[in-house]
């Protein structure tokens, strides 16, 4: 079976090269924003660990900013981005463990909502490991 190519307007829109920032912006965009909003508000930040367990919850907090802001600074950079990506992955996979442990819920509303977050995660991860197999592919 043949498939047909990728539609011209489509290729020329992909290889725009504004197209690529964007679309790493929107994958790291909420963590940049993490990142901002925990710098600015450190006592929610703290208490933010803390509610989860983390301890001491200062240092994950100050852990947990200098992912949020270094990570998608390496990706949208272009430089270390398989660092970067590889941060906010392994980050991203704890984080749903720890937030989203739905194997352990019981079933109902809540259990629901967060196996949905939980697979959620798991695709950024996926989109992660993406942009750093695209990033070492166009540097080949």
């Amino acid at each position: 079976m043949t498939y047909p190519q990728t539609p011209r307007f489509v290729g020329r829109i992909l290889d725009w090269p504004p197209v690529g920032f964007v679309a790493r912006l929107a994958l790291v965009g909420a963590y940049l924003l993490g990142g901002i909003v925990k710098l600015s508000d450190w006592p929610a930040a703290v208490a933010e660990q803390a509610h989860f367990g983390m301890s001491p919850p200062a240092m994950w907090a100050a852990l947990t900013i200098a992912i949020e802001l270094i990570g998608p600074l390496l990706i949208l950079s272009g430089r270390l981005v398989w660092l970067g990506a590889g941060m906010l992955g392994v980050f991203t996979l704890l984080a749903a463990i720890t937030a989203n442990a739905f194997w352990s819920m019981p079933g109902g509303v809540a259990r629901f909502m967060a196996t949905n977050a939980f697979f959620e995660h798991t695709g950024l991860i996926g989109g992660f490991v993406l942009v750093a197999m695209i990033t070492r592919r166009d540097r080949a």
